[in-house]
């Protein structure tokens, strides 16, 4: 990912220089030829995903002048939207998101936890699934990830996550889909990653963004840099309320969305949330050049 604009762009290769030098690895040739299974580790992709969203961006910003009213990520793009609003500086963004990877796989023992899409009922009954499930089990499951009004995930120690997922499917739900993911992200499990991940907030200074950004834990646009530290350590565990975040753009006035970085997933949420919204992608050279003449 990312190595068309990387090769077309000095913008871009200025990022993954950067991200070389401030990880101390070659993340750059990672993300170019893999191998998969080590860019899939989340203290890797973590910090991929950062570097490629934000050398898109820069790479965009040579050709054109976007100018967003707001800016909004999901889970780890929330750190994307805050470099994007100079709110954070790329190399504190990368230490952050490589730590955070790292804290997150360290948190839960592998193969104890697991995460679920749950697919066809909306976020109250998972909810009440998991409720359900953790009595049941003693254990830990909740919702990680509120993607759409019928798409939600959940997250927890394994055998509670898969009778949750049990549960939502008596309760109506199409499919429930295990995702291949190396942790539990966005539940009650991910404490320990919170609590380290605290001390390395304070070591960053974060400035006041020259556009908002949309929390994935309030669903607000935030300005003020002193309360970022806290919302972000609260994201570890809280679950990411994107269904509610692209709702509040839309009460904001926002009526066109652009997704910057690899792939399209968030921009087929918004169009579960809302149709209404025009959307577009810049994911790779071509998309790029066709989203700067738009511009």
């Amino acid at each position: 990912m990312g190595r068309d604009v990387c090769e077309a762009s000095a913008a871009a290769r200025a990022v993954y220089e950067s991200a070389d030098a401030v990880l101390g690895f070659p993340l750059s040739r990672l993300c170019f030829e893999g191998p998969e299974e080590e860019l899939r580790r989340t203290e890797i992709q973590q910090p991929a995903l950062l570097a490629t969203s934000i050398a898109l961006l820069r790479a965009l910003e040579e050709q054109a002048k976007p100018e967003p009213a707001f800016l909004l990520g999901h889970s780890l793009g929330e750190y994307s939207a805050l470099v994007a609003a100079g709110a954070l500086a790329l190399e504190d963004g990368l230490a952050l998101v490589h730590a955070r990877g790292r804290f997150m796989q360290e948190a839960v023992a592998p193969g104890k936890g697991a995460m679920a899409a749950v697919l066809g009922i909306d976020a109250e009954a998972v909810s009440e699934a998991c409720r359900q499930a953790a009595a049941e089990t003693g254990g830990v499951v909740s919702p990680a990830n509120l993607n759409a009004p019928e798409q939600t995930v959940i997250a927890g120690d394994s055998p509670s996550v898969e009778r949750a997922a049990a549960l939502a499917k008596l309760a109506g739900a199409k499919r429930c889909v295990a995702l291949p993911v190396s942790a539990p992200f966005h539940c009650a499990l991910m404490r320990p990653a919170a609590e380290k991940l605290a001390a390395e907030l304070t070591r960053v200074r974060f400035g006041t963004p020259r556009v908002p950004v949309i929390s994935n834990v309030e669903a607000e646009a935030i300005r003020d840099p002193a309360r970022m530290p806290a919302l972000l350590e609260q994201q570890v565990t809280a679950p990411v309320r994107f269904v509610d975040c692209v709702r509040k753009l839309v009460t904001l006035g926002v009526t066109r969305v652009l997704e910057v970085g690899p792939g399209s997933v968030l921009s087929g949420l918004v169009a579960r949330i809302d149709r209404s919204v025009v959307r577009g992608q810049v994911g790779n050279l071509a998309q790029l050049r066709e989203a700067a003449s738009s511009l």
